[in-house]
């Protein structure tokens, strides 16, 4: 298959000794530039997908058909293995099911599926989870829907912000009880409740966002953390400098004294240029 390869190097990122940190990507040439700079995974969060493909905060509006679409031109751009963050199954476990197919399909080397209660519900301003039951039915929805058994799913969990850490531990467990291959938290405040998730389960751990006291990687690695989220700064250092540039130009500054534009050895290097023209000379009869 495929994208079996990329997904085996993200078990083995589960599997192995250390704790990493992944490259936040969201489009052709964010996923070039992580790759090219040496991170092992891509991480691709359902905020960066939906500012990306919609420019609309991260309140589900996304739809998994673009979600999908986004995911399968990174696949094409790299071979970076791109852990993706596909919310809630957008639906029931059956939409869960379809979920798994439709990222599979577009070469996700693994995704999430969280029991946070999506889209908000009517008149809830506060995060509400669906019952340990449907999380449940979902995870296992999602492991059903996989057919390429390299495929990683975790289970994925925001209790601990949510309802409570001892809530959080119940919902991992169950979690783990399905055979998923990892578990994702969010909302994990403290070492001693990450200690405690630890003492209580089995499987490589997840950690999307943490506190300051949270970020030695020694640690992390000896709780059993395998990946450790640092947010999602490219897109925002992307949107800062398409805003600086863009107001420069309107300001009247001339293109040629912008300040903070990629070299043309840069952008050579992400367009992959040297390869286009090898193949050009290959396949059209096109000097080199």
């Amino acid at each position: 298959m495929a994208f079996r390869s990329r997904r085996e190097k993200l078990r083995s990122v589960l599997s192995g000794p250390a704790c990493i940190h992944p490259g936040s990507v969201y489009d052709a040439i964010s996923i070039r530039i992580a790759e090219d700079l040496g991170f092992p995974i891509g991480m691709f969060g359902g905020s960066v997908a939906s500012l990306a493909v919609l420019g609309d905060p991260d309140i589900t509006l996304i739809t998994l058909t673009e979600l999908a679409e986004q995911m399968r031109r990174m696949s094409r751009a790299s071979a970076l293995p791109v852990l993706v963050d596909a919310d809630h199954g957008y639906g029931n476990a059956l939409n869960v099911r379809r979920t798994v197919q439709e990222l599979e399909a577009a070469g996700a080397a693994g995704l999430t599926i969280e029991d946070t209660l999506l889209p908000a519900a009517f008149g809830e301003a506060k995060t509400q989870l669906v019952s340990l039951e449907e999380g449940v039915g979902k995870v296992k929805a999602a492991l059903d829907g996989r057919s390429d058994p390299s495929l990683v799913i975790m289970g994925r969990t925001g209790a601990a912000s949510i309802t409570s850490i001892e809530d959080a531990i119940t919902r991992a467990k169950a979690y783990e009880a399905t055979g998923v291959d990892a578990l994702f938290f969010t909302g994990i405040k403290s070492r001693a409740e990450l200690e405690a998730v630890t003492a209580a389960t089995r499987l490589p751990i997840v950690l999307g966002g943490a506190p300051e006291d949270l970020s030695a990687l020694e640690y992390l690695a000896r709780q059993r953390v395998r990946i450790a989220l640092q947010g999602h700064a490219p897109i925002a250092a992307a949107t800062q400098a398409v805003y600086a540039t863009l107001t420069a130009l309107r300001e009247g500054t001339p293109p040629k004294n912008l300040k903070g534009l990629a070299s043309s050895e840069l952008t050579a290097r992400v367009m992959r240029e040297a390869d286009v023209k090898a193949r050009s000379a290959d396949l059209l009869g096109l000097k080199k």
